[in-house]
């Protein structure tokens, strides 16, 4: 089921300060600090996560409703930052009767807790387009730091004249960590988490 609350996500409704000034489009590769928000209004972003379901199968679901921004220096990624917040229940296993389980006090507990949040705290480039990002994700009253791998995708114009910049990370945590402790056997006690982020320079 789902203790796969990622988050996320990266997938923070966190009220971090931008760091950039508004740019042309053509500064992209200047080294400015290029300030993104996520496009989360045409669904070009994913909070998504897999769990084994009793080591039988693997169990897909997302989090249909976070919003958040991001910070990205093509010159210097360690200036690059990210912050979202998501909404616990608004989880989609694709199963009604299992999304209101997930929801309950068994695992998500979102009328006591309706957000979890991610802030990035650090951001690495490794080598070519593949970075690290660390940042702390807070869900049912725990904040705990996670890793992130994360691949830029792409950047550039878009055909309504605007500019954006996408990437895609995979991380996992122990759902005890997060004081979700209903059992569903030992190769469900990890969930990992696919974040898929595209986002609009503002």
């Amino acid at each position: 089921m789902l203790k796969h609350i990622t988050t996320m996500a990266l997938i923070a409704g966190l009220a971090l300060p931008a760091l950039a000034d508004d740019h042309d489009e053509d500064d992209t590769d200047h080294g400015s600090i290029e300030h993104y928000l996520i496009d989360t209004r045409g669904a070009h972003a994913f909070i998504q996560f897999k769990i084994s379901h009793l080591g039988f199968s693997w169990l897909y679901g997302r989090f249909n409703d976070f919003e958040g921004q991001f910070n990205f220096d093509p010159e210097d990624p360690s200036n690059s930052s990210v912050e979202v917040t998501i909404a616990t229940a608004s989880v989609d296993s694709n199963h009604e009767r299992r999304d209101n389980h997930l929801r309950n006090e068994d695992f998500l507990t979102v009328e006591e807790y309706p957000e979890a949040r991610f802030v990035s705290t650090g951001f690495r480039h490794i080598e070519g387009d593949r970075y690290e990002m660390t940042g702390e994700l807070t869900l049912m009253g725990h904040t705990h730091e996670l890793s992130i791998d994360v691949e830029h995708v792409g950047a550039g114009t878009d055909p309504w004249g605007g500019y954006r910049r996408g990437f895609t990370g995979t991380t996992s945590f122990a759902l005890a960590d997060f004081g979700i402790d209903y059992d569903l056997g030992p190769e469900a006690e990890v969930v990992e988490i696919i974040l898929d982020v595209e986002g609009i320079r503002q």
